[in-house]
């Protein structure tokens, strides 16, 4: 539900390394057919149906486009004018509706749930705050990446709040990050009361016409009008119709679906900070940290990340049938927003990988060149069988056993030689240097991603698929 799609699988797929986006205010006709591949080539990879893709460069809408069918039978092609649930996108929408309770006076990020909802489990020691950040140890209720028998049936929110989080904490409050759906059901119960209007009635009249998003459709409401047909497939089988979660599910976690071009405009309202007070924005971007101080890598219904110096704001989003992902660059003011119908598939996050990497300025880190030289002799020699176990830490070498770097020849040999290795990201962490490579074989292009310790020893050296 709204993000079953697994943060761990968003971070490493849209953890855009921003070394800084190209200023320009349309793209090119050269680009433009870069990223028209790009799209095509991760859909026929995963097969998904269909892709809405949308690009903002320079604060402006500069790039909307749609592939594929949204739906099957009878087929019919899909159109950026075309509206996609966006699922967990959802709930940066949810997160401003807060923040302009706050803003009114109304309420505080740190006042307890226990102020609306006394009966809830350690309401007393769960925050606002918690809730918005995933840090509040309330139960996941919809952690699944397909539809469960409960979710075909109508469902009261105050009713799924009560059986989820009147249970047992997953953990003391503050002290672990781990993503709840159930958080931002009980965040918008608590917008309900605090404005005394309809959660839809708060967000139409104080942020989607404000805004100017006249097409944002509300899930419990209006899914008649959808056009794409949300699909899933049973391992390598034909693509079949998904099942949508009734309505009551998604209340202020994944309630929202739109054309492309309207989570752009929500992007733009991101970076120009024209909805919410500084002091809003600066909350829901900036990381929440744990009781004992350690990062989680979340804001307020954002994910964040700095890499290179460059800030990214990003979320996926998934509810029964359909997959988005959304990836905003404030400082860059750009943004790629990308909507699929097929549930648990990889391509909106494979496909926004792929544009941000088009539209990045080739500026990698300054040992780059020496990094992609290293890559490519280790590649040529795992090809024959080959490794320089000096290059190694104790742990790489563990790793690469006999049967290991086996596996790497018997698997690499048959693409041919390596054609070209470029850098595409870089960035520290525990203590080492992180690089990412695109890498081109004769007859197939691959990722390699590396760690180097300070004295250049390699912690790690992994190959995976485009």
């Amino acid at each position: 539900m709204g993000s079953r799609v697994l943060r761990v699988w968003v971070v490493l797929l849209v953890g855009l390394a921003a070394s800084g986006v190209r200023a320009q205010q349309t793209i090119s006709p050269e680009v433009k057919a870069k990223v028209d591949a790009a799209v095509q080539r991760v859909m026929a990879s995963t097969g998904v149906p269909s892709a809405e893709v949308g690009v903002v460069l320079n604060g402006k809408i500069v790039y909307t486009a749609a592939f594929g069918k949204a739906r099957l039978q009878p087929e019919r092609a899909a159109t950026p004018a075309m509206h996609y649930p966006i699922g967990s996108i959802s709930k940066q929408f949810t997160a401003a509706c807060v923040m302009l309770m706050v803003e009114d006076g109304k309420m505080s990020l740190d006042d307890p749930v226990a102020r609306w909802f006394p009966e809830l489990t350690r309401a007393k020691d769960v925050t606002v705050r918690m809730l918005l950040s995933h840090t509040s140890g309330y139960s996941d209720y919809a952690p699944q990446d397909y539809t469960i028998p409960a979710w075909t049936k109508p469902m009261d929110p105050l009713k799924l709040v009560r059986e989820w989080a009147e249970k047992p904490l997953d953990f003391e409050p503050g002290t672990k990050w781990q993503y709840s759906n159930t958080n931002f059901v009980l965040a918008t119960l608590i917008v309900d009361k605090v404005s005394g209007k309809p959660f839809w009635q708060l967000l139409k009249t104080r942020v989607l016409d404000p805004l100017g998003l006249h097409e944002v459709l509300n899930l419990d409401t209006d899914r008649a009008r959808l056009e794409a047909e949300g699909t899933m497939r049973n391992a390598l089988a034909p693509l079949r119709p998904a099942i949508l979660e009734a309505p009551g599910w998604y209340y202020g976690d994944a309630s929202l679906a739109m054309p492309v071009a309207d989570l752009l405009r929500w992007d733009i309202s991101m970076m120009d900070q024209t909805l919410l007070k500084p002091a809003s924005y600066k909350a829901m971007e900036t990381e929440v940290l744990l009781k004992n101080g350690a990062p989680t890598g979340y804001a307020l219904a954002n994910d964040v990340a700095i890499r290179n110096g460059h800030r990214e704001i990003y979320h996926g989003g998934e509810v029964g049938g359909f997959v988005a992902q959304n990836t905003i660059l404030p400082d860059d003011r750009a943004a790629v927003a990308v909507l699929t119908n097929q549930e648990a598939s990889a391509a909106a996050g494979g496909i926004a990988t792929a544009i941000v990497g088009i539209l990045e300025k080739p500026a990698p880190g300054k040992d780059a060149g020496a990094a992609e030289a290293q890559v490519q002799a280790v590649l040529n020699g795992l090809e024959d069988g080959k490794l320089d176990r000096s290059l190694l830490t104790a742990d790489c070498a563990f790793y690469f056993s006999d049967e290991t770097v086996g596996d790497f020849a018997a698997s690499l040999k048959p693409l041919g030689p390596v054609v070209e290795v470029r850098q595409t990201r870089e960035a520290l962490r525990g203590g080492m240097t992180f690089r990412a490579f695109a890498v081109s074989f004769r007859d197939k292009k691959m990722n390699v991603t590396t760690y180097s310790t300070p004295d250049g020893k390699l912690e790690q050296f992994l190959v995976e698929t485009e």
